[in-house]
């Protein structure tokens, strides 16, 4: 008969999570996402994985069988070179997708670069980050002349993104992916069973997802193989990727380098799904794959959406499409418009440092009896958190480090965003001091602020430094632009603090305004008074009609150059 200690071992062990080399039981398997492609190719080879139009404008359809093929033959490629940390600058192309997958199976490190960055900050991170080799869109290999002039020793695997996988139109790449599968027939054949489908160690690091760096130098958060699993099961989930019913297909318009695409690579591949790849946002084409192709999920940060939704090629679809929408706090208004065109958003929220999202909006059933304004103001919410991680919370800011004290749930005390679970990131790669503070007090901080409701969801406010604070009253930015949106002829806006004389900040507006509309600042400063419902201390006394909102390349309002603007910086 077995000891207390003993049987509490074996409890213990069932409960944690370990690796196969401290003593695992025989079944014991580590979560890697990376298993998912080989096992899609196993059940069901001839399915589409990609439909994508590639740069030289040719249809290019690969299935999971000939995707798991390139996937290998790309890791047996890294494997036989000795490379170990690899740079992805492409936008959302098959051979972006294959070398997710691909290089993590040949045990190494992805580190997915932004293309819209400055040649200095894609040099810095690629310096930061290590790399020893770097795969590489065509259209973009000059974006890596400064990397070039510090590290010409580290080679680049050109991609040229053609219909051709060997010949003439063919490249690098393709050569690559070629190289490596001769190596593995070379090498006794020992096709995924000789590589790391499943990692070696679930929390070794499988990719390094670098912050955009606006303010500070990038952050390169580091990502594991346990984290990426789970969190793509959470999508798989909350998204409602799995519907029998109807196959996913799933349209990249985020894009994939973004903290790798919210997990997405691996969510769509673990139900079979298609995926839709665009080399760039094309509202137009967007529109035409939404009503000519089998789309049933996209994901989009509110700008994208709302540009989407006033497209001229806009129309309520046949069949009903997943939105997953998030990077930014959206309206209520754009919830509204999206659902009248078929759109159905699938409202979540999250951070680079905790793999894309963590938290959903869930719909209630008893909203069905709301007032629409009412429900959608509840839809906009970011709700709870994700079946995979622990529940959001949100903690008194007036406190000292690493202080955790939470705040009432009555929708009105404002306190920051934490988090803790299994899809938290294990923290910033060489910036111990960095990580310290992400972590203090035993829980992610995310910097937001947010009110939270007595029905447990959490709500956003601002970021911290995003705040108004005018003659004592605290203005919510995000609040005000949801507010100025329903302007019928306002398309987007973004609100910042100013310097004020008498009440310390007051807030300023800069609005787009819809195509076809004719409007002034003094036209909405007069609305906003004596239209909306917005309280007299919020309304800005300065609004200033521009062309276009600066963006990160993930649809967030670039505040920092707002505030720069209001202080009559250029304007480039």
């Amino acid at each position: 008969m077995s000891s207390a200690k003993t049987r509490l071992s074996g409890l213990l062990g069932h409960l944690g999570h370990s690796d196969p080399g401290a003593g695992s039981p025989l079944n014991f398997h580590t979560l890697s996402p990376t298993f998912f492609l080989p096992r899609a190719a196993e059940i069901e080879p001839e399915a589409e994985a990609i439909h994508h139009v590639t740069a030289n404008n040719q249809v290019l359809r690969r299935s999971y069988a000939e995707t798991a093929d390139r996937a290998r033959g790309l890791a047996y490629y890294l494997k036989k070179h000795g490379f170990k940390r690899v740079g992805i600058l492409c936008p959302n192309t098959p051979a972006f997708l294959e070398s997710i997958f691909g290089i993590a199976a040949a045990g190494a490190v992805n580190v997915a670069v932004n293309y819209r960055l400055k040649e200095d900050d894609i040099a810095y991170i690629f310096t930061h980050s290590e790399v020893d080799v770097i795969i590489v869109d065509q259209e973009f290999l000059s974006l890596l002349n400064t990397f070039k002039a510090s590290k010409s020793n580290i080679p680049f695997i050109i991609d040229t993104d053609t219909d051709a996988t060997e010949g003439q139109l063919s490249g690098p790449f393709d050569d690559a992916v070629l190289e490596g599968l001769k190596y593995d027939l070379e090498t006794q054949a020992h096709g995924w069973s000789g590589l790391e489908a499943q990692a070696a160690s679930e929390d070794d690091i499988i990719a390094l997802a670098y912050t955009s760096g606006t303010t500070a130098k990038p952050k390169g958060v580091e990502y594991t193989h346990r984290g990426c699993y789970l969190a793509a099961m959470g999508n798989v989930i909350e998204s409602g990727l799995n519907d029998r019913r109807r196959r996913c297909g799933y349209l990249w318009t985020l894009p994939m380098f973004h903290a790798t695409g919210w997990t997405f690579p691996w969510a769509v591949t673990s139900v079979r799904g298609t995926h839709y790849c665009l080399r760039k946002i094309d509202y137009p084409q967007i529109w035409n794959m939404l009503k000519q192709e089998h789309i049933t999920h996209f994901n989009a940060a509110p700008t994208v959406n709302t540009l989407l939704c006033n497209s001229g090629e806009a129309e309520r679809l046949p069949e009903p499409v997943q939105v997953t929408v998030a990077a930014s706090p959206p309206t209520p208004h754009l919830f509204e418009q999206m659902t009248g065109l078929n759109l159905h958003p699938v409202h979540v929220y999250g951070m680079t440092e905790t793999y894309g999202p963590i938290t959903k909006g869930y719909y209630m059933p008893s909203w069905d009896n709301l007032p629409p304004a009412e429900r959608y103001k509840k839809m906009a919410r970011q709700g709870h958190g994700f079946v995979t991680s622990l529940p959001a919370r949100v903690i008194k800011t007036e406190v000292p480090e690493g202080t955790i004290i939470d705040v009432k749930r009555d929708g009105l005390e404002i306190g920051e965003i934490v988090f803790k679970g299994n899809i938290c990131a294990r923290g910033y790669y060489k910036d111990p001091e960095a990580t310290r503070k992400l972590f203090a007090g035993g829980v992610l901080h995310s910097g937001d602020l947010a009110v939270w409701h007595p029905d447990g969801s959490i709500q956003i406010q601002d970021r911290a430094k995003d705040i108004i604070i005018s003659g004592g009253e605290n203005i919510s930015s995000v609040a005000l632009e949801s507010m100025l949106v329903n302007h019928p002829d306002i398309l987007e806006a973004g609100v910042v603090a100013v310097s004020d004389s008498h009440w310390g900040e007051r807030p300023k507006a800069f609005v787009t305004v819809k195509s076809g509309k004719k409007l002034s600042g003094q036209d909405v400063i007069s609305w906003a008074r004596n239209v909306s419902d917005i309280s007299k201390f919020m309304i800005p006394r300065e609004v200033e009609i521009v062309a276009e909102l600066p963006q990160t390349s993930t649809g967030k309002v670039r505040k920092n150059v707002l505030r720069d603007w209001a202080k009559g910086a250029n304007r480039t």
